[in-house]
């Protein structure tokens, strides 16, 4: 979760003026009170989540403790293909995630059939990364979604209407399953070229090579 901090500042001869920051890591943000606080001339911070919600230090400590030995930090690729040829499609899903003070990759792919266009494909993707969460125990947190799929992106995040009924299909079941886990979703349209990982794993599915693997990223 990423907060900005608004904070008022207290001279030694009484003085006060208030201080904004730029959004940025909780953890972060909490580690910059915490300094403030000791000069002994912070009189007042608060944090301010994405969705414009109010945190007190000791509510942002309590929020970090109870997410640390869960999933948290969770950004989601995904990518669907389709071949118009067999009417099969590929799905692929790249989920990075925080874990007990370490960082984790999430790859998983499937094939699918029953679909009827490439944009269906691209939303199978995204609920297959959705299935995949539920299955992690990600609830309850915000979570980035990222894909180029300008259909899927601009349905999701209200700028285009979904007018096709299939689709229309597609995006309720994607709105009842991020309501069920109590996720916040954050759309964000990529070019092709920053999918390459997702890209890869739909075309895969489609080749018949599935792939479900979980890796440790350890930092250089």
């Amino acid at each position: 979760m990423k907060v900005r901090m608004e904070w008022v500042y207290k001279t030694p001869r009484g003085a006060e003026m208030e201080f904004y920051s730029d959004e940025v890591p909780a953890a972060q943000a909490l580690l910059f009170a915490e300094d403030m606080e000791r000069t002994g001339r912070l009189k007042q911070v608060t944090f301010v989540d994405r969705f414009d919600s109010s945190w007190t230090v000791k509510e942002l400590k309590g929020y970090l403790k109870g997410i640390e030995t869960e999933p948290h930090n969770v950004t989601v690729y995904f990518d669907g293909g389709y071949d118009r040829e067999t009417k099969s499609s590929g799905l692929g899903c790249v989920i990075y995630y925080e874990q007990n003070g370490k960082a984790y990759r999430l790859r998983r792919n499937a094939p699918a059939t029953g679909l009827e266009s490439n944009n269906e494909a691209e939303y199978a993707a995204m609920h297959l990364g959705l299935q995949e969460l539920d299955l992690l125990g990600v609830h309850h947190l915000p979570v980035r979604f990222i894909g180029d799929s300008q259909v899927v992106i601009n349905h999701l995040n209200g700028e285009w209407p979904v007018i096709e009924r299939d689709l229309t299909g597609w995006a309720d079941r994607i709105e009842g399953k991020l309501s069920k886990l109590g996720i916040q979703a954050e759309y964000e349209l990529v070019p092709r070229k920053m999918n390459g990982e997702a890209d890869r794993l739909a075309t895969q599915a489609l080749s018949g090579v599935e792939i479900q693997a979980v890796i440790e990223l350890v930092g250089d």
